[in-house]
C-alpha cells in the first residue's frame, strides 16, 4: 500500500500544476468525463489483455488501471483511504452477502 499512497500523494501534487508539464495535470484540466472514459480505456484494456495477453502485458495494463483510477479519486475529492476503509468493512463478508445487502 505505500506505493499506492505515494503515488496518490504524487497525482495530489501535479493536480493543478502546468498542463504542458504534467500528464496529470493534463487530465484535470480536460475534467471528468475526460478522467473517467480513460479509466473506463484503462479498464477494458486490463481485460484485454487478460484474455489474451501475456502476464507481462496484464500488470502493466493493471498498474495503468490503478494509476487512472487513483487520478479519478483525487478529482472527486475521494481519498484511498476511504476505500481501503470500505474495503476493510467488506473483509469476512461474502461478496454474494455484501452485493445482496445493497439496495439497487
Amino acid at each position: 500500500m505505500d506505493t499506492l499512497t505515494r503515488l496518490e500523494t504524487t497525482i495530489a501534487q501535479r493536480r493543478g500544476t502546468d498542463p504542458a508539464a504534467s500528464y496529470v495535470a493534463q487530465l484535470q484540466a480536460r475534467g471528468l468525463p475526460v478522467i473517467a472514459r480513460k479509466l473506463g480505456e484503462e479498464a477494458v484494456e486490463t481485460v484485454v489483455a487478460a484474455l489474451a495477453g501475456s502476464g507481462e502485458e496484464v500488470v502493466g495494463e493493471a498498474a495503468d488501471l490503478l494509476f487512472h483510477l487513483l487520478v479519478l479519486l483525487g478529482e472527486k475529492d475521494i481519498a484511498l483511504a476511504q476505500v481501503l476503509a470500505e474495503l476493510d468493512r467488506r473483509e469476512g463478508l461474502s461478496g454474494l452477502d455484501e452485493k445482496a445487502s445493497r439496495s439497487d
